[in-house]
């Protein structure tokens, strides 16, 4: 009788999991949109997915999330890590654009001041101008929405410096900033020409130097396995540093503790799979209900 018992429930368990999961199915909170923009400064066509939630009465209470590398929230799936959330109702209305990245991508990202010891990032002033002036109007445009609650900007490794210096250098637009593995390596000075973490790293160099907004909130993930080197053998590897002294710097610029959430992922990689398991903490770290 207790095996009987046993198995009934297990049964009923599996029917009632098999029915949310066909609900979620069933009851997606937003639809995806493929869109492409001629972009006459960056001279080539921009692929975006938009995630433009459903039913919304009042478009201006959306808040708006700009994400590089756009190619890779299908890899995820960013679908369903939305889906779950808006299912369950742990996030607010948020229109999410993902921006696919160009064949030039190392000069597109970067820092739009501060081209690398390498040169590379020649053209993050440009592509922060197509987002300001061509992507941003676009979506108002084609969606109807002359305004936000608030934009946001987030991206991976490169594209998560990129949106991080967007971010720093035009507070008067966008309140948030997600970088998840960030390049904060981002160095004017190779290690072979006398390179120090004091005097050559560019983005912490840039917030050192330039005025805070204090309205300003950060949320910073890395991996304890992102990378294995470890420049200045202090047993930590070097993405894991640059970020924690970027937030001292930030620290030192008077922001509060509350605006800095850092997420360490035990074992994470700099890869997809790691930056979609820190995802949802994001969202709702940002926008949660």
């Amino acid at each position: 009788m207790e095996v009987n018992r046993f198995y009934k429930k297990a049964l009923y368990f599996y029917i009632l999991s098999l029915f949310l999961m066909m609900q979620k199915s069933i009851a997606t909170s937003f639809i995806v949109e493929k869109k492409s923009i001629q972009s006459a400064l960056l001279d080539r066509e921009v692929l975006i997915d938009v995630y433009l939630p459903k039913n919304i009465k009042h478009p201006g209470d959306m808040s708006l999330l700009l994400l590089n590398d756009g190619q890779d929230l299908g890899k995820m799936p960013f679908e369903d890590i939305l889906n779950d959330l808006y299912f369950y109702e742990e996030i607010e209305p948020l229109l999410c654009v993902g921006i696919h990245c160009g064949t030039d991508r190392k000069n597109e990202y970067g820092m739009a001041n501060y081209p690398d010891y390498l040169g590379r990032g020649s053209k993050a002033a440009v592509y922060t101008r197509f987002i300001l002036e061509e992507l941003i109007p676009f979506i108002q445009q084609t969606y109807h929405i002359p305004f936000f609650r608030s934009q946001a900007f987030a991206g991976f490794s490169l594209g998560g410096l990129m949106a991080l210096d967007i971010v720093w250098n035009n507070p008067q637009i966008f309140s948030k900033a997600g970088v998840f593995s960030g390049s904060l390596w981002w160095r004017r000075k190779s290690y072979e020409d006398g390179y120090t973490d004091e005097a050559d790293r560019l983005m912490h160099n840039q917030i050192r130097d330039t005025e805070a907004s204090p309205s300003l909130k950060f949320f910073f993930q890395t991996g304890t396995e992102d990378e294995t080197s470890d420049r200045n053998g202090n047993g930590v590897i070097d993405s894991i540093d640059d970020t924690l002294d970027l937030i001292d710097r930030l620290h030192k610029k008077n922001y509060p503790k509350d605006a800095i959430h850092y997420l360490e992922l035990e074992g994470g990689k700099h890869d997809v799979s790691t930056w979609a398991k820190a995802l949802p903490a994001f969202l709702k770290w940002g926008w949660g209900k």
